[in-house]
């Protein structure tokens, strides 16, 4: 169960400058139903991720049994959409001490910083790690330098068998891992053509590592496949979840300034969901000179470095809070404490948890600063498969709002165009030369 709560974003309760009139959701109504009808064709192409919640998961099922059975670690390695979901996934649906306790451990070598890379490797036993490399184009340069390190150790110290231990999840048809998986007879899954990496989340990409660590993966997307059906059903903005999402962020970042989106989890389980979403939301919306800025919180944590500047500094940010009702586990205050301390007295954790939330939402309202919540009933596969839909499908319908495609990353791939310059690439060389133009280190200070 997911409920959308925003009051506290409307003109009513917080004025119209800086809340929204129902007026402006309504007067969207005629954009809203050329934009659904746009939206359920374009299912087979860009909105390709539609789709991924009515697949078969029945092979990955049954690699991942195999995976559990024969293997003590699970070494993802990817970076960006290809590891995001995945431990978005781990975080919010296994046992906040699973890496303690239970097998196969999870770990991911997305950066190239060598003492993350060390640390990962000192770890783990090789031969019992499988490693599930991951990228779309099968070429992203990050992705193949730490597995080309994990690869030179593999064929070392498993000589004979060095294949067993790899899965790629890359391209149906081209790029390197592709080919190479071809070549050397590798496992691999498919990522949907049509779907970008910061999409996949619902694909291979995060569902064979979810099934790999036990997770209800079937569950996941049967959340998937309801959050679908109303958004499929329901084109009324305020029936809609998706476009609500969409609408009260598009309203409060172009008719009321509000350029950042914070979203703030009361759920220290979902704090992996933002980084998640941070990178759906910037890389989809960020173009153009549009887009708002995406920004990180956590409940209880944040309320003591950064509420002081959403109350009484600029104006320009909008909060998401996220709240899980019914967490797994609680524990309460004794009842043998201090009398200067007794108002907390038999409470537990979650309900002090729960008015800190309280408390910062009446607060953020009292300075007029937009706030909706998003609640769950609890931490499940199905709670995070509709809540994984609903913030694709509203970025998804937000590209249409703002008139730029969410679905292209072209900033990206410059700074990887310079980079693939400065390491020498073949065909680069004119990049090279612009570099060189564009960098200088003209003004400096050093301190020793």
């Amino acid at each position: 169960m997911i409920k959308i709560d925003y009051t506290n974003a409307m003109a009513d309760i917080i004025g119209e400058r800086d809340g929204i009139l129902r007026e402006e959701l309504n007067s969207f109504r005629h954009f809203i139903v050329e934009t659904h009808s746009r939206i359920q064709k374009e299912k087979e192409n860009k909105f390709y991720f539609a789709k991924l919640p009515y697949q078969d998961t029945s092979e990955i099922k049954k690699y991942a049994n195999y995976i559990r059975e024969n293997f003590d670690y699970f070494v993802l390695i990817g970076i960006g959409g290809s590891s995001l979901g995945a431990e978005m996934l781990f975080q919010a649906l296994t046992w906040i001490n699973h890496n303690e306790f239970d097998f196969p451990k999870f770990y991911v070598l997305d950066n190239v910083d060598p003492e993350k890379v060390a640390s990962i490797l000192e770890k783990i036993d090789i031969e019992k790690t499988i490693f599930n490399v991951v990228s779309k184009s099968g070429s992203t340069v990050e992705t193949i330098a730490n597995f080309s390190i994990i690869l030179d150790i593999l064929k070392e110290k498993i000589p004979e068998n060095w294949q067993k231990h790899l899965v790629i999840t890359t391209d149906p048809e081209k790029g390197f891992l592709r080919k190479f998986a071809q070549e050397n007879n590798i496992k691999t899954f498919d990522i949907p053509k049509p779907v970008g990496g910061r999409f996949s989340v619902l694909t291979p990409v995060g569902l064979f590592p979810a099934a790999c660590l036990g997770i209800d993966i079937d569950q996941l997307l049967e959340g998937a496949k309801k959050m679908d059906l109303i958004c499929s059903v329901e084109e009324h903005v305020e029936h809609n979840p998706a476009y609500l999402i969409a609408m009260v962020h598009y309203l409060a970042n172009m008719r009321r300034g509000k350029s950042i989106a914070v979203m703030m989890p009361y759920a220290e389980r979902i704090e992996k969901f933002v980084d998640w979403w941070r990178q759906l939301w910037a890389e989809s919306l960020g173009k153009d000179g549009l887009g708002q800025t995406p920004v990180k919180a956590l409940g209880t944590v944040d309320q003591h470095s950064q509420i002081q500047l959403y109350r009484e500094g600029i104006k320009d940010k909008i909060i998401t809070f996220i709240y899980v009702e019914k967490p797994s586990r609680d524990l309460k205050i004794p009842d043998n404490i201090p009398d200067d301390i007794s108002y907390i007295k038999n409470h537990t954790l979650h309900d002090i948890l729960t008015k800190e939330l309280l408390g910062t939402k009446a607060a953020l309202t009292k300075s007029k600063v937009p706030n909706i919540t998003i609640t769950m009933d609890k931490l499940s596969p199905y709670n995070i498969g509709m809540l994984i839909y609903m913030y694709e499908m509203a970025t998804g319908f937000s590209g249409y709002l703002y008139k730029i495609n969410p679905f292209d990353q072209p900033a990206v791939e410059e700074g990887k165009n310079f980079m693939y310059a400065l390491m020498g690439r073949e065909g680069y060389e004119d990049k090279l030369e612009e570099f060189k133009e564009l960098y200088k280190e003209k003004y400096k200070l050093e301190v020793d």
